[in-house]
């Protein structure tokens, strides 16, 4: 299916991997069906929720769990009904990024993450019912956090 969007032109998709949001997306619950758009990468975080319904929308998003080693999530019960999801496997979170016109200050939202079944491509945004996570979580500086805690102890003298 060709489909003609606004930031990336008109592009091929497999009508297969088109993901049906049953109540859209807050605030934008008249597009229901979604694909997922990346540059073929998958060690990125980085993807594109584009709207199949409305070519002029389109969400940055992140696999919030390749920024945030220990963001530990748990879905809710209802969400795994309605999702009908069966096994973790067939589960993918993004997180909506925001991305404003200085990029260190990109966020991505925690607390309401996108979850897709992958298997049946059903997808939903869902708001935790936790205080951990916040909807602006600063990615640069989460990178950066990770850069130091990777690097640390790396200079130890050999005896």
């Amino acid at each position: 299916m060709l489909l003609n969007t606004k930031h990336f032109g008109e592009i091929e998709i497999d009508e297969s991997k088109i993901i049906n949001f049953r109540e859209g997306i807050p605030g934008f619950e008249d597009a229901k069906r979604f694909i997922v758009l990346y540059d073929g990468d998958e060690t990125s975080p980085f993807r594109w929720l584009q709207s199949v319904d409305n070519a002029q929308l389109a969400f940055a998003t992140v696999n919030p769990f390749m920024i945030l080693n220990d963001y530990d999530i748990e879905i809710p019960e209802e969400t795994v009904s309605s999702l009908n999801i069966e096994s973790i496997e067939d589960v993918m979170v993004l997180s909506i990024v925001v991305v404003p016109d200085d990029p260190n200050e990109m966020t991505m939202n925690l607390k309401a993450p996108v979850i897709i079944n992958v298997k049946n491509n059903i997808g939903m945004q869902v708001v935790l019912d936790t205080d951990i996570y916040s909807v602006r979580h600063y990615i640069v500086e989460e990178l950066r956090r990770r850069e130091v805690n990777t690097g640390a102890g790396t200079n130890k003298e050999e005896k």
